[in-house]
């Protein structure tokens, strides 16, 4: 059964940029990262397209943490997703984000209207004894 928001075979080199760093800071045998390992930092030329999602649990909700400026940058960061009105690029942004959780893997929105056509990746890390944080990133066509 193909599970909702899987990523494709093939992502856009900037995607996997960011999926390849991810996948640098696993310790060991982990499937995922501690998300006190992400550093924005280490992506300069991606960081206007980069966001870091806090994670809670009970009931779940989803809070933008840090938001690149070519996203809404300052303006959203604090948010709850659930509380906002969220535009183009962020189409089923909070259903991803529960689809990444609960798969406890990376996952893929793909939006092709309207202009411009985006790839969305969020990739779960983990904190305090569960998924506490999900990196993600946008590459606009």
């Amino acid at each position: 059964m193909k599970r909702p928001f899987a990523p494709p075979a093939r992502l856009s080199p900037n995607l996997t940029r960011v999926r390849d760093y991810w996948s640098s800071l696993l310790r060991g045998g982990a499937t995922m990262p501690f998300w006190d390992d992400v550093k924005l930092s280490d992506l300069p030329d991606l960081s206007d397209r980069l966001l870091l999602i806090d994670v809670f649990e009970q009931p779940e909700r989803f809070r933008l943490n840090a938001i690149g400026a070519g996203l809404g940058g300052e303006a959203l960061a604090g948010l709850f997703i659930d509380q906002t009105e969220l535009g183009h690029p962020f189409a089923y942004l909070r259903a991803q984000c529960a689809a990444t959780v609960e798969a406890s893997a990376p996952t893929y929105h793909r939006c092709e209207t309207p202009d411009p056509a985006y790839g969305r990746l969020l990739l779960p890390m983990w904190g305090q004894g569960r998924i506490g944080m999900l990196l993600g990133a946008v590459d606009f066509d």
